[in-house]
């Protein structure tokens, strides 16, 4: 049994999980005749180009939602800006905001009002890094480790900090939003750390690109009447706007960017 890295093995799993399988280490050391450390060493590297997630025992194929947060941030700009305008209509003068990880969020970030005395608290380092360039806010960070994929911090330190705060308005992440199902995740932390933002926000707002409305994610965050409002794309079929809002929550519709 040989441990070397050919690079046809390698694409050819990229081309497995592009095709949208999940990989077994165990299942293909037996078909490539290699050792689970060489195929754990090929996984790994597939994953540090964002082509998989890693998980125990293999590796799952990568949708554009569970991409890593900076391969994520340059996607739909002009569309992500359409729903931040919308969004921005409901801050109000004084109050403190929470900006949950997210390339969407981040566009937030240029089209907060100037001189509302705003506070703002994420858990993004990208989104903190962009509002440092804002010095009519004061900036307040989550500490804790940082995940790559969710691009802030969501675990146990990230938490504690988040329960001593009291939030007006919560601009929370979303990976999928559905009338049945409510608003998902697909890491496990990332959808526990949301439930307690959720629970220390006095109103939630979540903008939702077009392709995560109907989507699938494994960790159910909350039901959608837990959320005040839903801010959505232009191009958002009338029937599943109907349906978000029969399932309790405000639906407002960004306009179609100027590019479109």
């Amino acid at each position: 049994m040989t441990d070397d890295i050919p690079i046809a093995r390698r694409e050819l799993i990229a081309s497995r999980l592009a095709a949208g399988q999940a990989v077994v280490a165990a299942t293909l050391a037996a078909e490539f005749e290699v050792s689970e450390d060489a195929i754990r060493r090929d996984l790994r590297a597939l994953a540090a180009e964002g082509l998989c997630r890693r998980v125990y025992g293999g590796a799952l194929p990568v949708s554009p939602a569970s991409a890593p947060m900076a391969a994520r941030m340059d996607e739909a700009r002009e569309r992500k800006q359409a729903l931040a305008a919308a969004a921005v209509t409901q801050v109000q003068r004084g109050e403190l905001l929470f900006l949950d990880s997210g390339s969407t969020n981040l566009a937030l970030v240029d089209m907060l009002p100037e001189d509302f005395e705003l506070t703002v608290a994420t858990n993004s380092i990208d989104i903190a890094a962009a509002l440092l360039r804002r010095a009519d806010i004061r900036l307040i960070v989550m500490g804790g480790e940082v995940n790559p994929v969710v691009g802030g911090s969501v675990d146990a330190a990230a938490v504690a900090s988040v329960q001593n705060l009291h939030i007006d308005r919560c601009f929370l992440g979303a990976c999928a939003v559905s009338a049945q199902e409510g608003v998902s995740a697909y890491e496990f932390a990332d959808a526990t750390f949301k439930r307690i933002v959720l629970s220390r926000s006095r109103h939630t707002i979540i903008l939702s690109m077009t392709d995560k409305i109907e989507a699938h994610a494994s960790h159910r965050v909350a039901a959608l009447d837990a959320v005040a409002c839903l801010v959505v794309e232009h191009d958002v079929a009338r029937a599943q706007i109907a349906a978000l809002r029969k399932a309790g929550t405000t639906v407002l519709q960004a306009q179609r960017p100027a590019s479109e």
